[in-house]
């Protein structure tokens, strides 16, 4: 019988999981890479079934994918599953904000407005990227609706398996940077229509962007 234990303060399946996850939005593990139970077994210093029960968990999250006979996968997400991720993110990132325009404190816009301010002049477009993802998980944070919270994180893991960053076009750090102005601004109104709406035109306006990166030569 297996001791049930603890790595890094975690029951070991939840740190095989935790570890996993952390290599596939590192891109440690790449869409399309086989993930063999053994290997991560070996890696970890785990026995099979924690990787298993974890390896599974990223399953039902749709973040691998079990391809026989190739077995399991990190997941390739193809030009449907892309309109599909955006459009649930569209969704989404406008309930965010219509909430957050509704009951952010004035700390919460506060602390957003001195997270646009330094992201005026980052051109770089890695670091635009992850300024992007604090900025739109702060507005989640700022709608105080849980379920909300919990969508945007499960968006955002899903959004790693894509290769590349929108902000690497040109012209796109500065156009995010207008729009997130926009949707800061309706926020601040407290007018939660325009939050909504606002944000939905941004989320528009990333999946053409998305689309030309990844299809344009299709």
């Amino acid at each position: 019988m297996e001791l049930d234990i603890e790595y890094d303060g975690l029951p070991r399946s939840q740190y095989v999981y935790a570890r996993l996850k952390t290599m596939i939005r590192e891109h440690k593990l790449v869409p399309g890479q086989r993930v063999r139970e053994a290997d991560v077994a070996a890696m970890l210093g785990v026995s099979r079934t924690p990787a298993r029960e974890a390896m599974n968990r990223l399953i039902s999250e749709k973040l691998l994918v079990n391809s026989p006979p190739r077995g399991v996968l990190v997941v390739e997400l193809d030009r449907q599953h892309v309109l599909e991720l955006y459009a649930t993110r569209e969704f989404v990132e406008g309930a965010s904000a219509r909430f957050a325009a509704q009951h952010a404190s004035p700390a919460e816009i506060e602390s957003l407005r001195t997270m646009l301010d330094q992201s005026r002049t980052n051109r770089d477009p890695q670091k635009h990227a992850g300024f992007n993802r604090r900025f739109h998980a702060s507005i989640g944070v700022a709608s105080h609706n849980r379920y909300v919270q919990q969508m945007l994180d499960s968006l955002a893991d899903t959004l790693h398996l894509l290769r590349g960053t929108t902000f690497q076009m040109e012209g796109r750090p500065e156009q995010a940077f207008e729009e997130h102005l926009a949707i800061l601004s309706a926020i601040e109104s407290r007018d939660p229509d325009k939050a909504e709406a606002m944000a939905r035109q941004h989320i528009r306006n990333a999946t053409q962007v998305r689309l030309n990166m990844m299809f344009e030569r299709d």
